[in-house]
């Protein structure tokens, strides 16, 4: 987030100084006084934040709260701006820019709204998906994902939950799948309450998890205090408490009848970790994950990053895969069939499904919660209800 933060800035810097230079400098005291306070408090709002992140001992629930309102003021100040200018272009011959300012006022608008209301609307996806490996007996199995929950920076996290989960139940799944990072920082963020919220999910089948890079402790500043292998064995016990099951390079199995359709876990390690924002992510351990799997078994595979998927189907697994960890960024227009979103400058494979063309599946979920600004545009919170077809 650093960099992204710092990338806008020095492309801001430069567009700032231009507008100052063609148009501002020439306007009365008050407008350019105006102006400059306005761009000074947008650059100091980083740097005020950079700092205290330096100071501060540890990633508190409280400081990542107050940290994501920073950066989304920021956004806002920057985003606003932006309309203004882009009405300049449009003025070009006038002083003051009616056309910036409406575009400003709609920039402020989109943003205030996918803070408030964005962040909330969960969106359910209905995915049929097809395959002539799945057994008879299975034909119409429900399987409902969610992702990427991010309880240490939910603003509302009772109410949020509470609708999640309805939300969930309503749709009688069969299964109910989790795919990572349940919490920010630390474990201690699943609270006795919000598992109490969470531990409503109902299925036949119950609930399987894997874990993410947000569930692995890798964020906690103050090891000393609470190691990051100390804090994701409690949330994985915290989980099994639950009555989820998490899958860590397991696989276990769905019976109905003589049939049977395997599920896999894929653990989150260190290289997962290394390259988790990256198009592709080298040396994967997948043998454990798969082993004794008997041929022919139609297999489901959970894996919180979507850059290995190509690992995963090539270790001849993951009839259907599904992942999330992108979010789309939180930001998407929804046009042109997948969308637009700066996710995929990021990443081969970004939110959505994908095939293969030899009957291979991947979809990527764009989560419940939100990371680094508290604001959903486009890429809404989604629960995915997966119907499997024979």
């Amino acid at each position: 987030m650093i960099w992204f933060v710092t990338a806008i800035s020095i492309l801001f810097a430069i567009v700032d100084w231009l507008v100052y230079r063609r148009r501002i400098r020439y306007k009365n005291n008050c407008i350019r006084r105006g102006f400059i306070g306005i761009v000074l408090v947008s650059y100091l709002l980083p740097i005020l934040l950079i700092g205290i992140q330096t100071l501060l001992p540890d990633n508190s629930t409280a400081w990542m709260k107050t940290a994501q309102w920073i950066i989304f003021l920021y956004l806002l100040l920057q985003n606003c701006r932006l309309g203004y200018y882009l009405g300049l272009l449009v003025d070009h011959r006038r002083q003051f820019s009616r056309t910036g300012v409406v575009l400003a006022l709609a920039c402020a608008f989109m943003l205030v709204w996918g803070a408030t209301h964005g962040r909330q609307a969960i969106v359910v996806n209905r995915v049929e998906v097809q395959s002539p490996r799945l057994p008879g007996s299975f034909d119409g199995l429900r399987i409902v994902q969610f992702s990427d929950l991010h309880i240490g920076t939910l603003i509302n996290p009772e109410k949020e939950m509470n609708r999640l989960v309805d939300t969930i139940n309503a749709l009688h799944p069969d299964l109910i799948v989790f795919t990572g990072d349940l919490v920010n920082v630390r474990y201690s963020e699943l609270t006795p309450r919000y598992r109490e919220i969470l531990g409503r999910l109902q299925a036949p089948y119950g609930i399987l998890s894997v874990l993410g890079n947000h569930d692995v402790g890798r964020y906690i500043k103050d090891t000393i205090q609470l190691p990051a292998d100390t804090s994701t064995r409690m949330l994985v016990k915290t989980q099994q408490e639950m009555g989820w099951h998490v899958l860590e390079n397991e696989t276990v199995y769905l019976h109905r009848g003589n049939d049977s359709i395997s599920v896999s876990g894929i653990a989150f390690d260190r290289a997962q970790h290394i390259y988790r924002h990256r198009r592709k992510i080298p040396d994967v351990e997948l043998t454990s994950a798969y082993q004794s799997i008997p041929e022919g078994t139609y297999n489901l595979t959970l894996a919180h990053v979507p850059q290995i998927w190509e690992e995963i189907i090539a270790s001849g697994y993951g009839d259907l895969t599904l992942s999330g960890h992108v979010h789309s960024m939180q930001l998407r227009i929804n046009l042109f069939g997948r969308g637009l979103s700066p996710a995929s400058w990021l990443y081969k494979r970004w939110s959505g499904r994908y095939e293969d063309g030899l009957g291979h599946t991947l979809y990527i979920n764009d989560g419940i919660g939100y990371v680094g600004y508290p604001m959903r545009l486009g890429a809404y919170p989604e629960v995915t209800l997966f119907i499997l077809k024979r």
